[in-house]
């Protein structure tokens, strides 16, 4: 990622580390696909006793902090897609 005056500070902390729009991506789904996990099923599926074993969350205080998270990577990779503030594939490789 190529820093820069103009870059917020919002920006910078959610994809510091993140060098390229294709991690970002990753970071992005990642995050929605733990969202869904954090949902609680078990309160919707009572009968079903696999999806309390399976989904161990019983309450909306993670999916309550996953989504604004999720919106957050989302927002910042949305701005650097605007601002061309991402290392060219081939360049980041080269580096590495």
């Amino acid at each position: 990622m190529q820093t820069d005056r103009k870059q917020p500070l919002w920006v910078f902390l959610a994809l510091s580390s993140i060098q390229t729009r294709k991690g970002a991506l990753i970071l992005i789904w990642s995050s929605f696909l733990f969202s869904l996990y954090c949902i609680p099923w078990s309160l919707f599926y009572i009968d079903t006793p696999w999806v309390s074993d399976l989904f161990l969350i019983e309450d909306w205080e993670w999916f309550a902090m996953m989504l604004p998270m999720t919106l957050w990577y989302w927002l910042s990779m949305k701005w650097m897609d605007k601002n061309g503030g991402w290392y060219k594939e081939s360049a980041a490789q080269r580096i590495d």
